[in-house]
C-alpha cells in the first residue's frame, strides 16, 4: 500500500461558485481505472465574475491519484481551470512523498505563480512551504486538509468531517430509535484512526448518537483500502453475531467491506457510508443491498478550490455576497443521500 495519507472529501452548489465538473476515479490505494461516468460540467463562463478578466496563473498542487477520491480532485480542477480563458493552469507532478510535494510548490514559487491551490499529503508538513508562498506575495487557497498557521493560507475550503459523524449518526439514531431497538449494536469501521479527521467524523458519530440513546458498540479502523475493508469488516462480522447498523467512513473502502458482508451471507443490519462515490450510490439505488446511505464528501471541492483562486488572484470578491473579498475560509456541508435524493447526486458521485 502506498502513503495512507492520500485520501478523502464533499458537495458544493451555489450560483457564487458554480460546482459541477468532470468527477471519475477509483477506489482504495490501487491504480485507477478507466474512467467510466462522467458528470456534467459547470456552465461556461458567461458573465459577471465568470467574464474574461485579468490573466492570472493558479499552480496546483495534490497526492498523486492512487485511488478514486484523489483522481476526480485533479481532474475537477483541470476542467475548472479550463473553463476560463483567463487563466493558465500549472500543476505539478502529484507525489505522495512529503519532501517531493515540498519541493513541487517550491517550483511553483519560483515560478511565481499567481496564486496557489494546494492540497497537502499532510499539513502540518507541508505548513512552512505554504507559508514561505503567503510571505513572497503569493496567495495560498488551502484544498481540504488544512495548514495549522493560518499564515499559511489565505482561504480554506474543505469538507466538514464533524458534520459527516453528525448526519451518519443521525440517520442511524432515528432509524434504530424508530424501529423500537433499546440496545442497538452499532459497528464503526473508521478510515486511518490517527488521523484528525477520522477523529472528527468518529467524534461528530458519537455526538449524535447520544441524542438518541445510543453509543459505538465496536470501533475498528480500515485505512481506506478495499483491502483493508474487507479484513476489518469480516473480524467485526465474526466478533458479533448479530449487528443492527454499520457505519463505514469511506466509501471508497467501502467496496470491501461490502464485499466482505456478501461473502458471510449477512443482511440483518443496514449500512451508512460517507464520501458519496458512484458505486455507493448505485448500491443505494438498487434497494436490495445493506447499504441504505451515504453522506457527501465530494471532490468537487477542487472545481470551488480553482474558482476561488482564480477570484483572489483578480481581486474580487464573490458576487452573491455583499461582501468585496473572498471569504477565509468555506466549509462544506454535509448531505445525507438516500434512495429519495440518490438520483440528484449520482452524476457527482466519483468512481471507487
Amino acid at each position: 500500500m502506498t502513503n495512507p495519507l492520500a485520501r478523502r472529501g464533499f458537495l458544493l452548489g451555489g450560483a457564487a461558485l458554480g460546482a459541477g465538473a468532470l468527477v471519475t476515479a477509483c477506489t482504495s490505494n490501487e491504480p485507477a481505472p478507466a474512467a467510466t461516468q462522467a458528470a456534467p460540467t459547470a456552465p461556461a463562463a458567461t458573465g459577471g465574475n465568470d467574464a474574461a478578466g485579468t490573466q492570472v496563473t493558479i499552480g496546483f498542487s495534490a497526492p498523486a491519484a492512487d485511488h478514486g477520491w484523489i483522481a476526480a480532485i485533479a481532474k475537477n480542477a483541470q476542467t475548472a481551470a479550463g473553463q476560463y480563458s483567463d487563466v493558465t493552469f500549472k500543476p505539478v507532478e502529484p507525489t505522495n512523498d512529503i519532501n517531493q510535494q515540498i519541493s513541487a510548490v517550491e517550483s511553483l514559487i519560483q515560478a511565481k505563480v499567481n496564486v496557489l491551490v494546494i492540497l497537502p499529503n499532510d499539513g502540518q508538513q507541508l505548513n512552512q512551504v505554504a507559508r514561505a508562498a503567503m510571505d513572497a506575495g503569493i496567495p495560498v487557497v488551502n484544498l481540504d486538509r488544512v495548514f495549522p498557521d493560518k499564515l499559511s493560507y489565505r482561504t480554506w475550503v474543505g469538507g466538514d468531517n464533524y458534520g459527516l459523524g453528525v448526519a451518519a449518526g443521525h440517520y442511524i439514531g432515528k432509524k434504530l430509535k424508530d424501529k423500537g431497538v433499546a440496545s442497538p449494536v452499532i459497528v464503526e469501521i473508521q478510515g486511518i484512526a490517527t488521523l484528525p479527521l477520522t477523529q472528527d467524523r468518529s467524534k461528530g458519530f458519537a455526538d449524535a448518537l447520544k441524542a438518541y440513546g445510543f453509543s459505538v458498540t465496536a470501533q475498528q479502523d480500515a485505512q481506506f483500502t478495499v483491502e483493508s475493508g474487507t479484513e476489518v469488516a469480516a473480524n467485526l462480522l465474526q466478533a458479533h453475531k448479530k449487528i443492527d447498523a454499520i457505519w463505514n467512513h469511506d466509501d471508497d473502502q467501502g467496496i470491501g467491506v461490502l464485499a466482505a458482508i456478501k461473502e458471510a451471507g449477512r443482511n440483518e443490519f443496514f449500512m451508512v457510508g460517507g464520501a458519496g462515490s458512484a458505486n455507493a450510490m448505485r448500491e443505494i439505488q438498487s434497494g436490495t443491498s445493506v447499504l441504505e446511505a451515504t453522506v457527501t464528501y465530494s471532490p468537487t471541492m477542487a472545481s470551488s478550490a480553482i474558482k476561488l483562486a482564480r477570484l483572489i488572484a483578480q481581486d474580487k470578491g464573490m458576487s452573491d455576497l455583499v461582501e468585496t473579498q473572498v471569504p477565509q475560509s468555506i466549509t462544506l456541508a454535509s448531505e445525507t443521500i438516500t434512495k429519495d435524493n440518490v438520483a440528484k447526486y449520482l452524476p457527482l458521485g466519483f468512481e471507487s
